[in-house]
């Protein structure tokens, strides 16, 4: 009997002192394992009477019965206690001040490029994407750019071999357009894309840069149509005073070709340093789609017309942001990028 005791005293108190789940664990495997304390009783057996043995081995199964019922108790502490802490380690006091989460910029090109498109996409126009690498019937002749003009010149042009070269300008996805959709009418496309020249970077010039050109074609497309169309692009972009205007021009597509200005955002057509005093800007080249461009792309000019534009994003993103340098946008700075975060 005082064997009992002594064993039921002892593993109460270290089951009372078990500190966490996994040490009560180990207290289970020590004194109810096969090899433990409480089962090494059952070896005295053998010395007792056959009148002892029930009783001793009743004495046995009760410890053991015992020992197990505490522990199963103080296992329930401990998770309490466990659970407990865990809480108080995570508990959240909402009277702090929330993380803010950094959310990513839109690059200003990327800005430009979707309300540009936004905004034909209003007016009726499909966006079309193409190839970066063209071909020179559709970079060049497609587009009436006869074999001896300047803009053939290697140093004016990447070539990737005799007959492909990164595009010099979107006109080739147009050429393309127009082939594909002939004889149909009407045609209503803008073409945005990266272009390619040879081109020593500053201030002003890179040597790739992003476009936007549109192209409309039908039975009846006046130059007016086209005034109105960049007249409403221009109040879209720098506000609802801006005013157009058409200058004499040459671009081998079209014929009459026009360079187009807008009056200044800055001082409203006063004169200032952003227009040089003039009050005026340019921002884009424009005019009626020459015959030759038609005639080779399957279309009759005698009973169809239409106006083609290209205008520069980087051009319209510089005006309309205020930005100085057109390196600017392809630094990848940083700083630069969070000026235009959309989302505070």
């Amino acid at each position: 009997m005082g064997k009992f005791e002594e064993l039921h005293k002892e593993a109460l108190e270290k089951i009372g002192c078990a500190s966490n789940l996994s040490d009560l664990n180990d207290l289970r495997v020590f004194y109810l394992g096969k090899k433990g304390p409480v089962q090494a009783l059952m070896k005295d057996m053998k010395n007792l009477s056959k009148e002892e043995k029930p009783a001793f081995g009743k004495k046995v199964n009760e410890l053991k019965q015992q020992v197990s019922a505490y522990i199963d108790e103080r296992k329930e502490e401990l998770a309490q206690l466990e659970m407990q802490m865990k809480i108080e380690k995570e508990k959240i006091d909402i009277t702090l001040p929330g993380r803010r989460m950094e959310s990513g910029t839109i690059h200003p090109l990327n800005l430009v490029q979707q309300e540009l498109e936004d905004l034909f996409i209003g007016l009726g126009y499909q966006v079309i994407e193409g190839k970066e690498i063209v071909t020179d019937e559709y970079c060049f002749e497609r587009a009436n750019i006869p074999k001896d003009h300047p803009a053939r010149d290697m140093q004016d042009s990447l070539y990737v071999n005799e007959n492909e070269l990164l595009r010099t300008h979107t006109t080739a996805i147009q050429m393309e357009v127009l082939e594909q959709q002939a004889p149909n009418l009407p045609i209503k496309v803008v073409c945005p894309g990266k272009v390619y020249r040879r081109d020593d970077d500053d201030a002003t010039h890179s040597h790739q840069f992003t476009q936007m050109e549109g192209l409309v074609v039908g039975k009846r497309v006046p130059l007016s149509d086209l005034k109105g169309t960049l007249e409403f692009l221009a109040r879209k972009m720098f506000g609802q005073d801006r005013q157009i205007r058409f200058r004499p021009s040459y671009f081998p597509f079209t014929e009459p070709s026009v360079e187009v200005d807008v009056s200044c955002h800055i001082c409203n057509g006063k004169g200032c340093p952003t227009c040089k005093g003039t009050g005026w800007i340019e921002i884009l080249g424009a005019g009626e789609v020459h015959p030759n461009v038609l005639r080779m792309a399957g279309y009759d000019p005698d009973t169809c017309c239409g106006f083609a534009f290209g205008v520069g994003i980087e051009r319209i993103a510089m005006l309309k942001y205020g930005i100085d340098d057109i390196r600017h946008f392809y630094t990848n700075d940083k700083r630069f990028n969070k000026t235009f975060k959309r989302f505070e």
